[in-house]
């Protein structure tokens, strides 16, 4: 049976009580991802990191007794840093630059809409998804390298079509664009080396973003079989 992937175990560090709570409903809201506690202070989130063990940090900059960048850099520097993500109303430049070199994965300015958060936080999940799968390999080439960097960047278009694809998604994208004729989930599986039904899979959800076309061959059986093409525009 196919592995049931876990939710992501949040933690929520605001000095905040109102927000902090509303930030962990939003989280509750938000398929693949649990609230697993409130923290108040670095020292409170220091302890619940230790009890909770959580996969991410939603973090204020603004604490009462330590700056969330601050307390960033010590987790890391210690080596039990969960992933974070800043949420912070603080908008100098030094302290989107001190975030990064922290190892932020996303930098949220206040106020901001429901939606925004939705979505940092499933470019996360898809994120953390491929970084799992990557993982079983001994290496990653640089086509996975700039695919794992360029889903946290995230579109710039802020169009209706993905700009990034996951790394096999990808590959599996490359291979029929090479093809000079249509063709089907058998001939990218050996291609690419993934399972036939790896291969449908991706293929299906390529034709449903309009990447691929999707032609029907007919043979001696009578059932069609499909075919895929490269989108002409």
């Amino acid at each position: 049976m196919p592995s049931v992937a876990l939710p992501i175990r949040t933690l929520v560090v605001d000095d905040d009580f109102r927000v902090a709570r509303i930030h962990a409903a939003s989280i509750e809201r938000i398929d693949g991802f649990v609230c697993v506690g409130q923290a108040h202070t670095a020292a409170d989130a220091r302890a619940k990191i230790e009890q909770e063990r959580p996969d991410l940090l939603i973090l204020d900059i603004y604490l009462p007794d330590e700056d969330g960048l601050s307390l960033l850099r010590s987790l890391t520097g210690a080596g039990n840093a969960p992933d974070c993500i800043f949420i912070t109303a603080a908008r100098d430049l030094e302290s989107v630059r001190a975030a990064m070199s922290v190892g932020a994965m996303y930098y949220l300015v206040k106020p901001f809409g429901f939606g925004q958060l939705k979505s940092k936080l499933e470019s996360y999940r898809r994120w953390r998804a491929e970084v799992m799968n990557a993982a079983s390999g001994d290496e990653a080439d640089q086509a996975t390298v700039d695919s794992l960097y360029n889903m946290l960047r995230g579109s710039r278009d802020g169009g209706s079509k993905p700009r990034l694809l996951p790394p096999t998604m990808a590959k599996i994208l490359r291979a029929v664009q090479d093809s000079s004729v249509p063709v089907g989930a058998s001939e990218i599986a050996a291609l690419v080396g993934v399972s036939r039904p790896t291969a449908q899979r991706y293929l299906s959800e390529l034709h449903r973003r309009g990447v691929l076309e999707l032609d029907l061959e007919y043979g001696s059986t009578g059932r069609p079989i499909n075919l895929y093409r490269g989108t002409s525009h």
